[in-house]
């Protein structure tokens, strides 16, 4: 035995490189990829194929899911890392501790009370270890807001307005994949709002108590593009002419990895990436507010849009002592084609250059404005956060006085805010995250 720490992932799309890379890569002193498994075995061959290509490395031994139990013990594999489909992660999650690993899941741990309850019993009953992947909390602007709430500059917080904005690159993503189905991932409030959920409820070290949601397909799907006088539609982006003119469109057949990683693995599982985000069956919402109320009091106000020109966030929290206002601009537009940029309307208007960029203002009662200095990090993912939640995961050598490392708890309570809006939405009426999890 080599000494080293031996993993296994599930799940081989995209999210999974970020593991498998760095277990090859910064980590392979320490560390050791001894398993794959996922549905389809084109996406995994590819997936070795693609770590061959980039470490040198000899394959990885691939596995079916019904094949999950063999791949852990014939690897001796110490912790299963879970990138599959959201609504799967509870399985996998499950079936890796009864086997006796510990797990690392992605975001969101999964998508509905009762899938929650069975990780919590599994936790319980096999005393194994779940650590979820929200990587923000490790990015070094989401920790100086942590650092400047628990220094008390603003005092306790009373209240939180918190928008996200998605673009229409990233946004309409969600409406391609097999995210635009409910049934796989919980809808944007579970996917997706988990992450600023988790934000919050970590920056305030508090829970959540009763939520309150209103939300609707307002932007994506045929019928908003009928009612816009949309009269080309097509079923998926790749080969589709009506698809060749429209930004929104998606064709898998020019980028590599899309090619290798979707489009050549259609014949084994009928999976499409680059469906078109007007077309119908789209059960999840694109428009989304809630109402959210925590056990210190506290209240939020959110909405998250993921149909907007521009990507970012803007938070705000009032405090007994004053106010915190946090913005981040992570893309300050998306470019479309030429003639949407010769708008009649705006023909007196100029365009003006907008970076992307970070700001932390804070305004204390009886005081002048304070920006607080931000370390610089160009780092790519999530503002750094990815590469720093690689090194706990991994080496664990990182000091956490913020508290950034998350157990099920923290999925747990981050996920029921976005369960409880779902609920929300569905019955019109304030739901209480008590209720849902006696449930």
């Amino acid at each position: 035995m080599s000494g080293k720490k031996r993993y296994a992932i599930v799940g081989t799309g995209s999210r999974s490189q970020m593991y498998s890379h760095a277990l090859l890569g910064d980590y392979a002193s320490a560390c050791e990829l001894v398993g794959l498994c996922d549905s389809n075995p084109t996406r995994m061959a590819w997936a070795n194929a693609q770590l061959a290509e980039k470490f040198a490395a000899p394959p990885v031994p691939a596995f079916a899911p019904a094949e999950f139990e063999k791949m852990i013990a014939t690897g001796k594999v110490d912790t299963v890392i879970v990138t599959s489909m959201d609504r799967t992660h509870h399985l996998y999650i499950v079936r890796a501790m009864e086997a006796g690993c510990d797990v690392i899941t992605e975001k969101p741990m999964t998508i509905d009370a009762e899938k929650s309850a069975t990780i919590e019993d599994a936790i319980a009953r096999t005393g194994r270890k779940l650590r979820v992947a929200f990587n923000y909390r490790y990015a070094p602007r989401n920790s100086k807001v942590k650092e400047v709430l628990m220094g008390g500059a603003i005092g306790e917080v009373k209240s939180v307005h918190f928008e996200w904005l998605l673009d229409t690159k990233h946004g309409a993503d969600y409406f391609r994949r097999w995210h635009r189905d409910k049934k796989n991932s919980g809808g944007l409030f579970v996917h997706k709002a988990t992450h600023h959920f988790d934000l919050v409820n970590w920056w305030l070290d508090t829970n959540p108590t009763l939520v309150y949601a209103q939300g609707g397909l307002v932007f994506y799907g045929r019928e908003n593009a009928e009612a816009r006088g949309v009269t080309a539609f097509y079923d998926r982006g790749t080969g589709h002419p009506n698809a060749a003119a429209d930004p929104f469109a998606l064709d898998l057949s020019k980028d590599e990895a899309f090619r290798g990683m979707y489009l050549d693995a259609e014949k084994d599982d009928g999976y499409r990436r680059d469906q078109s985000v007007f077309s119908d069956c789209i059960s999840i919402e694109d428009d989304m507010a809630a109402l959210v109320r925590y056990a210190s009091g506290a209240t939020m106000s959110y909405h998250l849009t993921a149909y907007s020109p521009w990507e970012g966030y803007r938070v705000a929290f009032n405090g007994t002592k004053g106010r915190l206002e946090y913005e981040v601009v992570e893309n300050s537009y998306v470019s479309g084609s030429e003639k949407d940029q010769n708008r009649p309307d705006l023909r007196d208007s100029r365009e003006v250059e907008l970076d992307e960029s970070v700001r932390i203002l804070v305004r204390p009662l009886w005081g002048k404005p304070l920006e607080i200095p931000i370390a610089s990090d160009a780092e790519a993912g999530h503002g750094g956060g990815d590469k720093r939640l690689l090194r706990d995961l991994f080496l664990g050598d990182l000091a956490d006085p913020l508290g950034r490392a998350a157990d099920h708890r923290s999925g747990s309570d981050s996920i029921m805010v976005g369960i409880a809006a779902n609920k929300s939405l569905a019955t019109g009426l304030p739901v209480t995250i008590a209720e849902l999890r006696r449930r």
